[in-house]
């Protein structure tokens, strides 16, 4: 049984959903956690997409309100339980810790120091290609607002870059 045009175009673009699940998220973990989620919801979901209309965009949208939506429970869980945080070194010998220090390249640092809004707006005009009225449409803000997100976010990559070279 051959794969549907729906589901051969929702593998080709597992790549770039992982790389904007790792823009929201900035853990491989809970990136590809947050991308098997949004995989998930658009087959449960796949009624409401229109065929003709852009698969990419219809998935950052859906993979975004997933964030969003973890996001809100996270902050709920942390006020009730003590943060994962605190049990992470537990039994913690730093090689891991250092490994993951060297992997991390200066871009990286840098798109970690950018505010959500920014890394989501750098995420899908600058890695994944959309156009301005694309990126606006999936983050659900005006292209004005998207433009100083994204002049704003490059300005401050910039600074940041510069400072580390």
């Amino acid at each position: 049984m051959a794969g549907s045009g729906f589901e051969s175009e929702m593998i080709a673009l597992l790549p770039r959903l992982r790389r904007f699940a790792h823009a929201l998220a900035r853990s491989s973990a809970d990136a590809d956690d947050l991308c098997q989620a949004a995989v998930e919801r658009a087959l449960k979901s796949r009624a409401q997409w229109q065929p003709g209309t852009r698969l990419d965009s219809w998935m950052y949208r859906i993979m975004r309100n997933l964030w969003i939506d973890e996001t809100r429970a996270r902050g709920r869980r942390d006020q009730t339980f003590a943060p994962e945080e605190a049990g992470v070194n537990v039994g913690d010998d730093g090689a891991r810790r250092a490994d993951i220090q060297l992997q991390l390249t200066d871009l990286d640092r840098a798109l970690n120091k950018l505010a959500e809004e920014q890394r989501e707006v750098i995420a899908l005009v600058l890695v994944e290609g959309l156009a301005y009225k694309e990126a606006a449409e999936v983050l659900g803000v005006p292209i004005g607002t998207l433009t100083s997100r994204l002049s704003r976010a490059r300005e401050a990559l910039i600074a940041q870059l510069g400072d580390a070279a």
